[in-house]
């Protein structure tokens, strides 16, 4: 990095320093990390702390913490289910509303985001029924049974209550009496202690409007998205995706039926496309130019390569290599088996197809000279567990077991440590992880990322 760029960087970071508590519903810049050019967030999927840690099938991460290269998280939670929402908090710093896994509602402007109606899930169903009911903290809460794409992301209002440590099966359909047909009863999640309570000043942005309003850059890298790029795409093998005519002359001697193509890319898993900021390029360098593939001229290879990577690396490989599975997938792609909460049942060929694609990414960000050039960091984060464990209430009084709770592996490198690395059992989660990395990026905190709760990881970011 040339000396004006470490200028340029200063500078930026001052500013937002002196300006940041004007932001709306942000904080202070967090302190407690050193200041870094470059950081690479590596996101896995759905599967415990447990399942990954001393697994056989995951050589060369457990290699890695056994080694002493990477400081380790032991405490480290998700928060809450499904996928999209822990995604939406660990760039947002909040679910905005969203409880679902559903498909952007592609630059719609006159549908109502759930921060504006206060609906948890509506998601502009064309029709939906709301579900008001109290939680264990005495709360009312709306529910939308039903739902459909999701309002692009913008504006102020309240996100949804969300529990801090996952106690519950969410497998478990619970439906209060008389509604039909069943639905999640989210608010069995909670525990009166351990849930966060529902924000009524959340803004609907991310790091990414942060970084640009700061005059720093941000992609999104994204394995299996088609070159042509993101918009107003759900899923995709790389080739087709669920924009393309199927039923076209040129699909009609497929071996296989045109819909069983294996949905790698899903954006569920590309969580600034559900920004409306994103959708619409609200500001320079925000818009879904910055969400690329791995492969092409600017994807993440060819970026690594050439060292011209941006501040900040969100790194999703796709749903065969990130351990999601997929259940038309080969052996090596193919959904865990069964599953107890435990390494038992788990597919050993997906959870050893995940671990290869941890190593290649690493081995190409180390090999750039982005990665020699400056402070970075490399962090691998488990979107959440897999929802495994025991299906019923344990007895008043006692605690749910370990499996059940969404704890996940995170893990940090850096190119600057100097003192041993750390396995941490502070109590983090993925509001600290948002709070970590803006601290590093002198960014001010923002949404839940500024809660009292929300820790910086200094231990594991240490010098």
């Amino acid at each position: 990095m040339t000396n004006t760029k470490r200028i340029a960087g200063a500078l930026a970071a001052l500013a937002m320093a002196l300006g940041a508590a004007a932001g709306a519903h942000e904080g202070n810049v967090p302190s407690g990390v050193p200041q870094l050019d470059h950081v690479f967030l590596i996101m896995m999927e759905n599967h415990g702390y447990g399942q990954v840690v001393n697994n056989p099938s995951e050589p060369y991460m457990n290699a890695l913490i056994a080694d002493g290269k990477v400081s380790v998280a032991t405490n480290y939670f998700a928060v809450g289910h499904p996928s999209l929402t822990n995604y939406l908090e660990i760039v947002g710093g909040s679910n905005f509303g969203v409880r679902s896994d559903n498909n952007p509602d592609w630059h719609d402007t006159a549908c109502q985001t759930n921060l504006a109606s206060g609906i948890i899930d509506a998601d502009n169903a064309a029709s939906i029924s709301v579900l008001t009911v109290t939680n264990s903290k005495g709360q009312a809460v709306s529910y939308s049974v039903g739902g459909g794409a999701v309002c692009p992301i913008s504006g102020s209002g309240a996100d949804a209550v969300t529990e801090a440590v996952d106690n519950w099966n969410e497998v478990s359909k619970i439906s209060p009496a008389g509604v039909t047909p069943a639905v999640f009863n989210h608010l069995a999640d909670f525990d009166g202690v351990m849930a966060l309570d529902q924000a009524s000043d959340i803004h609907g942005k991310t790091i990414a409007d942060q970084l640009v309003r700061a005059g720093r850059d941000w992609k999104s890298y994204q394995e299996s998205l088609p070159l042509a790029g993101a918009d107003n795409v759900g899923f995709s093998n790389g080739t087709v995706t669920d924009l393309t005519d199927l039923s076209a002359p040129i699909w009609a001697n497929l071996p296989a039926s045109p819909g069983s193509y294996v949905k790698l890319y899903a954006a569920k898993h590309n969580p600034f496309v559900y920004f409306k900021s994103v959708q619409e390029n609200t500001e320079p360098g925000l818009g879904l130019g910055n969400v690329v593939p791995f492969d092409g001229t600017h994807g993440l290879y060819a970026d690594l390569a050439t060292g011209s990577v941006p501040a900040y690396s969100f790194i999703v490989p796709n749903q065969c290599n990130d351990q999601h599975g997929r259940s038309n997938g080969d052996s090596f792609c193919e959904l865990d088996l069964s599953d107890d909460g435990t390494q038992n049942g788990l597919n050993p060929g997906l959870i050893a197809q995940g671990d290869s694609t941890i190593e290649r990414l690493v081995a190409s960000i180390k090999a750039s000279p982005a990665w020699r050039d400056g402070k970075n960091a490399i962090v691998i984060v488990w979107d959440e567990n897999d929802y495994s464990g025991v299906n019923t209430a344990p007895p008043a009084g006692q605690k749910f077991p370990p499996q059940n709770q969404n704890r996940v592996l995170l893990t940090v490198e850096t190119s600057y440590r100097s003192s041993p690395v750390v396995q941490s059992n502070r109590h983090y989660n993925h509001f600290s992880l948002l709070r970590t990395i803006e601290a590093a990026l002198g960014l001010p905190c923002l949404n839940h990322a500024c809660d009292k709760d929300a820790a910086v990881m200094a231990d594991l970011f240490a010098r």
